[in-house]
């Protein structure tokens, strides 16, 4: 049984120049354990499916179900990681990973406790008394991502959480990444634009078509783990992100997408 599973979403926006489909017919599912990635163009509708599955906004179409249940608003068992660490400049970094504990009235000792085991997860035990000002934004992302666990949900949302990192710091967050998923085991649904990123990280892809989004390709990737720097050296890597490039480029040759078979 799937932990997460869209049918049929669509989500339409109301504007000053009338109403905006942002999802259409998007169908998507998530198992335990799994990491699957959502990819499309700008502006197809990712971080709004994104928000849907958060229970912060409601779908216009279709069903949302995680854990077996609809998502009919924000859930104690969905952890997020957004695009910028938001963490509170004013607490050091071990205060910001117990910002769920507290906010959720969940026990501060037990919570304590865990914040300082993921804070060892992330490699980050001993900057716990730093301020975010005091961190680079590699090390923020890292504490975003011990605090999107500390509550122990069933599924992490991260919206592109490397998009404003440079090049060479984004490379190592996919590793440690990797590796944080990996020692945690949870389920994620990662928001991202960037193939190369997808590929490295996912189980599955899922890709969306151009606004209004809707699933028209889901791709396994059958890589090795844990996949490294020489990952993406290799052939079947390059395969796999020239078979979604070619995918995106038919796409932008047809205002219409169409369904592609699953091979």
């Amino acid at each position: 049984m799937a932990l997460f599973r869209a049918e049929s979403l669509a989500v339409t926006y109301s504007s000053s120049r009338g109403p905006v489909k942002a999802l259409e017919g998007m169908d998507a599912t998530l198992g335990q354990g799994e990491f699957l990635s959502v990819l499309g163009p700008s502006g197809c509708g990712k971080s709004t499916l994104l928000k849907v599955v958060a229970g912060l906004l409601k779908p216009s179409a279709g069903s949302v179900m995680l854990g077996g249940a609809p998502i009919t608003g924000p859930r104690p068992d969905v952890g997020i990681v957004f695009q910028q660490p938001t963490l509170l400049p004013w607490q050091n970094a071990l205060d910001n990973v117990l910002l769920p504990v507290r906010t959720l009235g969940l026990d501060l000792q037990a919570g304590r406790e865990k914040a300082a085991a993921l804070m060892r997860l992330v490699g980050l035990e001993k900057f716990s008394a730093h301020y975010p000002s005091e961190l680079s934004g590699g090390m923020q992302q890292r504490v975003g991502i011990a605090r999107s666990l500390v509550h122990d949900p069933a599924l992490l949302l991260m919206d592109e959480p490397f998009a404003a990192l440079d090049a060479m710091t984004r490379e190592h967050m996919m590793m440690e990444l990797q590796r944080i998923w990996m020692a945690a085991g949870k389920s994620v649904l990662f928001i991202t634009h960037s193939i190369p990123e997808a590929v490295f990280l996912s189980d599955r892809i899922a890709v969306l078509s151009e606004r209004p989004g809707r699933t028209i390709r889901e791709l396994e990737i059958d890589l090795p783990r844990p996949r490294t720097l020489d990952t993406m050296a290799d052939r079947r890597f390059a395969d796999y992100c020239n078979e979604l490039r070619s995918l995106f480029a038919a796409q932008f040759s047809d205002p219409v997408p169409h369904q592609v078979p699953h091979q």
